[in-house]
C-alpha cells in the first residue's frame, strides 16, 4: 500500500533533457520523417484486436503517418506474431534491405500491456526466437506518469476524482481511497505499486495495488483501505482492455463504491506506444517534466 510514504525502488527516473529550448507538452514523441529502413512497429495485443485496439491504432497512425504499424493478436499464443516477424523480414529483403539493418532490426515489438505481465512477455519473446527474425522487444508501456494521468482522467470521468490535481490535503475528494488493479498475476500487482505512488501523488489519497488475476486481490486491497478508515473506495483498472476478462472487472467492482473505465484508447496509451518505439530507435529520450508530457529527441 502507498500512503505517500513508501516509495518503491523502481519508480521512473526523472531526467532533464540536455537540449536547450524546444520543450513543451505538445512535442512529438517521434520525428516527422523516418528513414526508409526504419523498423516496423508491431503492436502485440494480448487478446482480440477489437474496436479499442483499432481506435488506438488510428490515433497512432494519424499522429505518425510515416510508421509501418502492424497489429497482431496473441490469442493463439504467439504463432501469428512469429509469422508476422518472418513476413516483415522477407518484405525488407524484397526491398533490397538487410533485415538486420540498424540496431533495432526489422521490427520493434511493443507489448500492449501497462506493466509487468510474465505470460505476455514470454509469448512475445518466444515468437521472436521462433521466427529467427531480427526484432527488438520493448518494455511494457508503464509505469509512467502519463499513464497515471490517464487513470486520473478515467476516474474523473466517473465522478470518482476531481478533474484537477489536488495540491492541498484539506480539499474534499469524492472517495477516500483508490485501488489500482492490473492483470498478470502477483508480479504484476507488485509492479503496479509504482503507478499507485504516482496516482497518490496526484490525488493526495491512499492508493493500493491489486491484481484481477492474482494477489493481493481487489477484495484484499479494499480490506486494507477500510482498515485505515477509507469507506468510499474507487477501483481504477490499470488495463487497456483486450488483456482483461471484463467479467472479473465487474465482479471486483462490486467491492467498491465506483469503478472507472479501463484506459482504452486514451491518447496517453497511444503516446506511450510511440515513446517505447522511439526509445529503441534512438530518436527519443524521456523527460518526466510536467508528468512525462515533455519529450526531446536524443
Amino acid at each position: 500500500m502507498n500512503e505517500g510514504q513508501d516509495v518503491p525502488a523502481k519508480l521512473p527516473i526523472r531526467e532533464r533533457s540536455s537540449r536547450p529550448g524546444g520543450g513543451g507538452r505538445h512535442r512529438r514523441p517521434l520525428p516527422v520523417s523516418l528513414p526508409a529502413d526504419a523498423p516496423a512497429l508491431v503492436l502485440a495485443v494480448p487478446g482480440a484486436v477489437d474496436d479499442v485496439v483499432a481506435e488506438l491504432a488510428s490515433i497512432i497512425r494519424v499522429d505518425n503517418p510515416q510508421l509501418d504499424l502492424r497489429l497482431i493478436s496473441l490469442s493463439d499464443g504467439g504463432a501469428d506474431l512469429s509469422k508476422e516477424f518472418s513476413s516483415i523480414a522477407a518484405e525488407r529483403a524484397g526491398r533490397g534491405l538487410n533485415p538486420a539493418d540498424g540496431h533495432a532490426g526489422a521490427a520493434i515489438v511493443v507489448p500492449l500491456i501497462t506493466g509487468s505481465h510474465p505470460r505476455v512477455m514470454r509469448s512475445v519473446r518466444d515468437a521472436a526466437a521462433e521466427s529467427e527474425a531480427p526484432v527488438t522487444v520493448t518494455d511494457p508501456l508503464g509505469p509512467h506518469p502519463l499513464l497515471a494521468e490517464a487513470l486520473h482522467v478515467r476516474l474523473a470521468e466517473k465522478g470518482l476524482a476531481r478533474a484537477d490535481r489536488i495540491r492541498l490535503f484539506n480539499v474534499t475528494s469524492p472517495v477516500d481511497g483508490i485501488i489500482v488493479a492490473t492483470v498478470g498475476g502477483d508480479e504484476s500487482a507488485r509492479a503496479a505499486d509504482a503507478t499507485a505512488v504516482l496516482l497518490a501523488a496526484r490525488l493526495a489519497l491512499p492508493v493500493v495495488p491489486a491484481a484481477f488475476d492474482g494477489r493481493p486481490t481487489v477484495a484484499d486491497a479494499a480490506d486494507r483501505l477500510r482498515n485505515i478508515g477509507a469507506s468510499r473506495i474507487a477501483l481504477a483498472p490499470f488495463v487497456i482492455g483486450p488483456e482483461v476478462d471484463h467479467d472479473k472487472v465487474a465482479a471486483a467492482a462490486a467491492e467498491c463504491t465506483g469503478c472507472a473505465s479501463p484506459l482504452g484508447a486514451h491518447e496517453a496509451v497511444a503516446r506511450m506506444v510511440t515513446v517505447r518505439y522511439g526509445a529503441i530507435l534512438g530518436n527519443l529520450t524521456e523527460d518526466f517534466e510536467e508528468l512525462g508530457e515533455e519529450f526531446s529527441e536524443g
